[in-house]
């Protein structure tokens, strides 16, 4: 999972236990609100009788009566006022039960005792619990509203400053990671940023290709100029040994040992040329302007070759169109690439075997042709190096000293063509050459 999509799940998920936390909390937190106004209520409408007695007396309430009492009219507050015997100081706010006009109600009461004079008075202000929580569901879903309208703006601030804030990271994935190919033509730009972590890797990066391209450089002149130093003593010493074949005509065991010696020249030669080719893919000495048809091409290839089929009894099948055309390649090159894996689907196939030569296209208008044999495979412990210099899978077969699939990869990453292949042992090996859509001509 992608760190955006991460970051987004983890943002989502915590702000809806947030929401769930908040619901099952807000009755008691409404409730417990609801609670503490109304004692707060109570106190203020103590403070003005308590302000009115002081201001006109104990008589503006009583008017020569005993005692006071007043509610309103659906009973939900009321207020009572008498003297009393208790001498014992009484300020309280509780929940209590009174009757009044013969309806038992549950009020939110506040007892408070004062005195005057020399007589107590008890002062009594309540407020029904019916009243106070009328609000609470209305409150609730207020609350809930405006919480989750602040979760999704929240939400939403979050989701853009991630995507900003990661925005970098993307662009050194998909500049120094995803789309270069190695080697690495043009030097990496660094990526802004006012992050140090992302302005370290990208810097940690940078280095690490200018590093890489310094090694394949190194690596590239050493086998650029070891092939070509190697070719004049391999010319030189062919020469010599083809005078001594010359002069060796009735000696038969010298003439035995010569020929092997020249069969080994040979290999040598071949190897050295190989290099020599490789080096010049990778030094781009190659023009990429030439046009094709992937069916003469394979025609031509199985010109070549098809003798090789015979001596195993190999069957073959050619599925191509004949309108297909691809453009801005090099002939040779493709034709060396053709050469190389339809040889090695040859040289390891099976006695009676068969090989398929197929077209297939593949979403983006990618063109892929398919080279399928029924060989003994390639083990897959094997399958990420057999493009690698001088590796050779299943070495207890004969013949080929690696450079065949290692030049066949040069001439696709030369022309940006993927290159790709399955295998199992004993069942066979597929290599798909994926053309990009670029390289095919409009019909």
């Amino acid at each position: 999972m992608k760190l955006l999509s991460k970051l987004t799940l983890f943002i989502t998920l915590s702000k809806l236990a947030i929401v769930l936390l908040f619901v099952l909390i807000l009755p008691s937190l409404v409730e417990r609100i609801a609670s503490q106004y109304t004692n707060f209520y109570l106190r203020e409408q103590q403070k003005k009788v308590m302000d009115v007695i002081a201001k006109n007396g104990i008589g503006y309430y009583l008017q020569d009566q005993e005692s006071y009492g007043s509610y309103t009219m659906l009973k939900e507050e009321y207020i009572s006022l008498e003297p009393v015997s208790v001498k014992n100081r009484l300020d309280t706010i509780e929940t209590a039960m009174r009757l009044v006009e013969q309806d038992t109600l549950t009020y939110r009461l506040l007892s408070n005792t004062f005195k005057i004079g020399k007589q107590n008075y008890l002062l009594e202000i309540g407020k029904t619990t019916s009243a106070i929580n009328q609000y609470n569901r209305p409150l609730q879903r207020i609350a809930l509203y405006v919480l989750i309208s602040l979760i999704l703006v929240t939400m939403l601030i979050d989701l853009l400053y991630t995507r900003i804030l990661i925005k970098p990271l993307g662009q050194i994935i998909k500049t120094k990671l995803l789309n270069p190919q190695f080697p690495f033509i043009h030097h990496s730009k660094k990526v802004k940023t006012t992050t140090k972590d992302f302005n370290y890797l990208d810097n940690s990066l940078i280095l690490l290709m200018d590093q890489i391209n310094v090694a394949f450089e190194k690596e590239r002149e050493f086998t650029a100029n070891a092939s070509h130093e190697l070719m004049t003593p391999i010319s030189i010493l062919q020469n010599k040994m083809e005078m001594l074949m010359a002069d060796a005509d009735e000696n038969e065991t010298l003439q035995q040992k010569l020929i092997e010696m020249m069969k080994t020249l040979g290999r040598l030669k071949k190897i050295v040329n190989s290099l020599l080719l490789i080096s010049r893919i990778e030094n781009d000495q190659f023009v990429k302007s030439d046009t094709l048809h992937p069916k003469e091409l394979v025609e031509e290839v199985m010109e070549e070759i098809s003798h090789r089929l015979e001596e195993k009894s190999i069957s073959f099948r050619m599925n191509i169109s004949k309108s297909v055309t691809l453009i801005n390649l090099n002939r040779d090159l493709v034709f060396q690439l053709f050469y190389n894996l339809i040889n090695n689907a040859i040289k390891y196939n099976k006695e009676q075997g068969s090989i398929t030569i197929k077209e297939k296209f593949k979403q983006g208008s990618l063109y892929c042709i398919l080279i399928e044999d029924t060989g003994i495979g390639i083990p897959s412990e094997e399958l990420n190096t057999i493009f690698n210099r001088f590796k050779k899978a299943n070495l207890s077969e004969s013949g080929g000293f690696g450079l065949g699939l290692s030049i066949a990869k040069s001439i696709a990453n030369y022309h940006g063509i993927s290159l790709k292949v399955e295998s199992k042992v004993n069942e066979g090996t597929t290599f798909s050459i994926v053309f990009p859509k670029e390289m095919l001509a409009d019909k």
